[in-house]
């Protein structure tokens, strides 16, 4: 079972990390806003360490565009009290330690692996 992070844990994560430019786990993503995960990339090369989700709270739809951005948009805010934050999980490049948000969408016809990495400057 993952731990339960708070919004000061995700901080504190986002804070911690040392992002060097080249990795040969991670590099490859592009993913400063969400964006599916390339069906090339090895998931096993990153490692859970949290989660956001709550098992037993009340299921929240709703994005959270103050700004007018979009959820692809790359500065969209991190807010964890929303969709899809509220049903995301943190990991971490098991190289590097470069921290992701992860969490699976579910379509009519499709299930979507998306991914975006933590940027601290935009945790609200």
């Amino acid at each position: 079972m993952l731990k339960k992070l708070t919004k000061e844990d995700l901080i504190d994560l986002a804070n911690s990390q040392n992002i060097k430019s080249t990795c040969s786990n991670c590099s490859s993503l592009n993913c400063i806003g969400w964006d599916s995960v390339p069906s090339s990339f090895e998931l096993n090369t990153l490692k859970p360490i949290g989660t956001l989700k709550t098992e037993d709270g009340e299921d929240i739809w709703e994005e959270f565009h103050p700004n007018g951005t979009t959820l692809w948009s790359e500065n969209a805010p991190i807010s964890i009290k929303h969709n899809p934050y509220n049903r995301s999980d943190v990991c971490e490049c098991k190289e590097c330690g470069r921290k992701y948000l992860r969490y699976t969408e579910y379509g009519g016809y499709y299930v979507d692996e998306r991914i975006r990495a933590l940027n601290p400057d935009l945790i609200i």
